[in-house]
């Protein structure tokens, strides 16, 4: 038999030759049990390869960065809402500044707001921002400007829209949305006191307000709001919290004699002067 060493085993010598009658025979040799030191040495592997795949395993894991499992958790859904920098940012490309020069020897110049609200280019704003001008110039976002002539007008909404003789390069429209609720936040985009561009933002304080306004009369179903807009805000847009145009700023409540702002600001909402604009004004 062939030993674990290759070599062959050693057979045990054999028995002593009988003695006296009286004697004890020799007992013979154990021979060692070679079953038994092959399971000792099976199982001293079998510990070895298990602690080796347990060490390996770790290692391994390690390696390669294995998140820990992690509980889901409920979290809130996205409704749209904008914050007011990018409410600001959305419609900054729709907005126009209106700059009119009057009749006669010595014309009068006023300034005001409008927004681009179709894809054709058409410009609403203000009637009373335009009303009498002898030249009107749009100024677009990129800086480029272009004379406009008035397209339609409605004096019952103090709303008119204007078509420029030529569109800026990229023409991008407002999106036009519903009425607000009270309460709700609104952002006002226009060149109040002359500062291009201003962005203030307040909530809508009521709704179908009317008011009687100098050189312009009677106006009904205004949305009231408080953000702060001044001479120069009207024709302005009046923008929710998902960039949706929803009114035309018109006019601002002053007991005084300064004409500026002290809280209370309106517009007609967006669907009635995208509706209206009125037809053309008389030559």
């Amino acid at each position: 038999m062939l030993s674990r060493a290759g070599k062959l085993d050693r057979l045990p010598d054999p028995p002593p030759a009988a003695g006296p009658a009286d004697a004890e025979p020799d007992p013979a040799p154990r021979p060692r049990s070679r079953v038994g030191t092959r399971a000792l040495v099976a199982a001293g592997v079998a510990v070895a390869l298990a602690v080796t795949a347990v060490v390996a395993f770790q290692w391994g894991a390690a390696e390669s960065g294995a998140p820990a499992v992690v509980s889901p958790s409920p979290s809130p859904s996205d409704d749209g809402t904008l914050t007011v920098a990018e409410v600001y940012q959305v419609l900054l490309p729709s907005v126009v500044s209106i700059r009119t020069t009057g009749a006669g020897r010595e014309p009068s110049a006023a300034s005001g707001t409008g927004v681009l609200a179709n894809a054709d280019g058409t410009i609403l704003t203000a009637l009373h921002v335009v009303k009498g001008a002898a030249k009107i110039e749009v100024t677009y976002a990129d800086g480029s400007s272009t004379p406009a002539k008035i397209a339609a007008a409605d004096p019952a909404t103090d709303i008119a829209a204007l078509t420029p003789e030529k569109l800026p390069e990229v023409l991008v429209p407002a999106v036009l949305g519903g009425v607000p609720g009270i309460g709700e936040q609104v952002v006002a985009i226009g060149d109040q006191l002359g500062l291009t561009g201003s962005a203030t933002t307040g909530v809508v304080s009521g709704l179908e307000r009317s008011v009687t306004v100098a050189d312009v009369g009677k106006l009904g179903g205004l949305i009231q709001f408080d953000a702060a807009v001044n001479p120069g805000s009207s024709g302005g847009p009046l923008v929710n919290m998902r960039g949706e145009t929803v009114g035309i700023v018109v006019a601002l409540a002053n007991p005084t004699e300064a004409g500026t702002f002290i809280g209370i600001g309106f517009a007609v909402p967006i669907v009635t002067a995208a509706a209206g604009g009125g037809p053309p004004p008389p030559l």
